[in-house]
């Protein structure tokens, strides 16, 4: 249960500020980020949920709850298709306990452990932008042209924030 801490509300406001941080990037630096062919998405409210999971214990976060309206809005802001990051952000979520589970946690595990989740989150929302025909794009140019450079992307944004939020979480959580 989350205790009356400065993570129950200190949470919320990091995974809106992330959320509105990844539009922000994108608008920004849209030469770096979506130069043909090459296109980087940016996925810091997934970092956010997957430092959650991280760094929340002994305080438990209804992560499942916060990802699925984190999705939502997610969906209606950035892609304008309601249904595909609704389910994806919960999913990343059990994906995440559930490795956190098998993995120790600390910082290079951590590293892994989001590798796995840009990957499902791309290879899903590639898959549900295919279910109702919005990309034509074939796996390969997922592969090539997307899930590369959004990969080193994100795990440059994890490389550089792990250790900051850490902190902030330790601090939230006192």
């Amino acid at each position: 249960m989350l205790r009356v801490t400065r993570l129950r509300y200190g949470f919320p406001i990091g995974l809106f500020l992330f959320f509105f941080l990844d539009g922000i990037l994108g608008e920004a630096f849209p030469k770096q980020l979506f130069h043909y062919p090459y296109a980087m998405s940016s996925y810091l409210v997934v970092l956010w949920l997957v430092f959650a999971v991280f760094f929340e214990d002994p305080i438990k976060i209804p992560l499942g709850v916060w990802a699925a309206v984190a999705g939502g809005l997610f969906d209606l802001y950035y892609t304008g298709i309601f249904g595909i990051f609704v389910f994806v952000f919960p999913i990343v979520v059990i994906l995440t306990r559930a490795c956190y589970r098998a993995f120790p946690v600390n910082f290079l595990s951590g590293l892994l452990v989001y590798f796995i989740d840009i990957t499902v989150v791309s290879v899903l929302s590639y898959f549900g932008n295919l279910y109702v025909h919005t990309t034509s794009a074939s796996f390969t140019d997922l592969f090539v042209y997307s899930l590369a450079p959004t990969l080193a992307y994100n795990l440059a944004a994890y490389v550089i924030l792990y250790f900051p939020i850490q902190r902030l979480y330790n601090y939230l959580k006192s």
